[in-house]
Order: structure tokens, then sequence, then C-alpha cells
């Protein structure tokens, strides 16, 4: 853990250092936040989905956390920080109003069931008159101000999108390696057998399945500051949210915790130069190509680029 948090620790770094070089309102530093949102979002699915329990309904908890700071926001004038906690507690209630009936199913099954839950969450603000229906809700921009989480250049949100970076690695890698992490990879190996020698592993997954909802809240909250707009086909979308989160964790390494990092800062500035050169040539050829990229990673290394031959403390497993 000590040298994943010191490698962590460095690259953080090193990104705050390129944030002070680079334009605020370039292009590079807007690709760069949106790579820190990606792997913080893919680390707290990872809390999750490296256990086995491979969840296509983290949208919901996203979209939380988006609307109830945004809603406060517009109608109450409350900061976003305090939205952010409210909206994290609502995202927790959800995640154990869920578990009672999901945790007990397995593979598919459980899959199906958070992505139907997402969809409810999708329709209800899509009909709600206070979440904006299908228009969606704008969020009010006040000027620079780190009390409502706002500022006039991308570059200045860098610190936020690090700090969610480091909050998210820190709890994956924290857990990992504590005594939960032990019964989490025991219930992932073999859930009976761990029952059998005494691990409580309803409560083990429901204490993970909270700690990624309320971080997959933040990333919510943190998203919708960023871009002043969300509407429930953004925020509670299972293929721009909720796949995308697993697609990220899979690419790099399920499980691990340099998997999501290394997914989020391969598959976002690929995606950007794809769009960038060919989208004008061919429509729609660029998003073939990069699914045809993905499909080769997932059949060439199902373990994800974490297999490859890199430095060690990015190459072995936590879990």
């Amino acid at each position: 853990m000590k040298r994943n948090l010191l490698v962590l620790a460095a690259l953080a770094s090193v990104i705050l250092l390129a944030g002070l070089v680079l334009e605020p309102n370039g292009y590079v530093v807007r690709i760069l936040c949106i790579m820190l949102l990606t792997a913080s979002m893919a680390q707290a699915w990872n809390v999750v989905g490296g256990f086995n329990q491979i969840s296509l309904g983290h949208a919901a908890f996203f979209g939380i956390g988006a609307y109830i700071p945004t809603i406060t926001q517009v109608a109450y004038g409350l900061s976003p920080w305090l939205g952010m906690g409210i909206g994290i507690i609502a995202a927790v209630v959800l995640a154990l109003v869920l578990s009672g009936p999901t945790m007990r199913l397995k593979g598919p099954y459980f899959a199906l069931a958070t992505l139907a839950a997402a969809e409810a969450c999708r329709i209800g603000a899509s009909v709600l008159k206070f979440t904006g229906g299908p228009q969606g809700i704008s969020v009010p921009f006040v000027g620079d101000s780190w009390a409502m989480m706002q500022f006039r250049f991308p570059g200045h949100y860098l610190p936020l999108f690090v700090l969610l970076f480091l909050v998210s690695c820190t709890t994956f890698a924290w857990l990992t390696a504590s005594r939960y992490g032990y019964f989490l990879r025991a219930v992932r190996d073999d859930e009976q057998a761990a029952e059998v020698a005494g691990v409580a592993t309803f409560r083990v997954k429901l204490l993970a399945s909270v700690i990624s909802a309320a971080l997959t809240a933040a990333c919510g909250t943190l998203f919708a500051q960023f871009t002043y707009f969300i509407d429930p086909e953004t925020v509670f979308s299972a293929s721009h949210v909720s796949i995308r989160m697993a697609l990220v964790a899979i690419i790099g390494g399920v499980g691990t915790f340099a998997g999501p990092i290394l997914g989020a800062f391969l598959i976002v500035p690929l995606e950007e130069v794809l769009n960038a050169t060919l989208s004008e040539e061919v429509g729609g050829l660029a998003p073939l190509i990069f699914g045809a990229l993905l499909i080769a990673v997932v059949l060439l290394r199902p373990d994800g680029l974490t297999s490859l031959r890199l430095p060690k403390v990015l190459r072995r497993p936590e879990a």
C-alpha cells in the first residue's frame, strides 16, 4: 500500500505542476480534468466490480450526486459542498435499499438488477418537475469561487479533480490493504467457503457497496459543477456512465489499484485523438475503431493492462 500511495502522490504532484504551466482555458488541461474524473469513477466502481460484483447501476449514484447539489443550489443557494454531502448520503441510502434485494443475486442477475435501478432513476428524473424533466437543469454560474465549487476556466478545477482522484484511489488502497480487503477477496474467490470460514459476506459486500456509492456520488457533483448542465440522459446513462466506469476498470485491470488509472489515462486521450482526427472524415468511424481496439485489448489481455510487463508497483494486483 505504501508504494502505491507514493506513486499516487508523485503522479498527483506532476499533474498539479503541469496545471501551473498549461493554459488554464486550454484543451489539454480540460482533457486532463476528464482523465482524472474518469479514473476516479472507475476506481469507485472497482470497489465493488473488482470483487466479482459487476454493477451496471452506478449511474444512479452518479446522477444523484449530480442532481441534488444542483437542485439545492438553484432552489436555496446552497453551496455544492453541502449539496455534495446530501447527495452522498442519498446515494448511500439508495445503496443500502438496493443491497437488500440484489446482494443475493449472482452474475448477470445482479448486473441486470442494478441496471434496472439506474433506469428507474433516469425515468424518474425525466418526469419530475424539480429536476427540470428531460430538458435537464443548468448550474448557475456565480463567478470564481471555492465555496461554490465554480471557476471560469477548466484549469482552475484541476486541484479539485486531483483531490477527488486522491480520495478515490486512497480509499481503494486502504480497503484492499485492510482486513475487509481480505474478506472481499475471500468472498470473490468462493463466497460459500468464506461464509463457512466465518466471514459475514453480506455485511462485507454491503460495506463495499456503500463506499462505492459515496465515491460515485462525489464524482457526479464535480461533473455537474464542471459542465454547468446536467440532464437525465447524461448523468443516469448506462452507456455513458455505468458501462464506461466498468470498461475503464476492466481495460486497465479490474480489482487492481493501478487498473482504473491506466485505463482512464489510455482511453480518454485515445478517444479524443480518434474523434479529432477521424470524425470529420467518416461519421462514426472513430467510435468503431475505438470499440475494435477495446475488444482487442479484452481478448488479448483479459486481465487488463496491468498484466503487461510493467514496473512492479503497477503490475502486481492488489486483489
